[in-house]
């Protein structure tokens, strides 16, 4: 019935995937690869919850 005031947890995954992009970049501006490798492994994970969530709500 009011399902208009509950989150949408697709949002903040998705949210939380593009700041992991954003740090894995940075990181690999800086040299950082290892930093950078765990960071994108981290972005790859988020990315797999997403597309689950975004196939569920289908």
């Amino acid at each position: 019935m009011l399902n208009f005031l509950k989150k949408d947890p697709t949002k903040a995954l998705q949210k939380a995937y593009e700041q992991k992009l954003t740090e894995a970049q940075q990181a690999q501006r800086n040299g950082d690869i290892r930093s950078y490798s765990m960071l994108s492994e981290e972005a790859e994970k988020l990315y797999q919850q997403l597309q689950a969530a975004q196939a569920g709500n289908q």
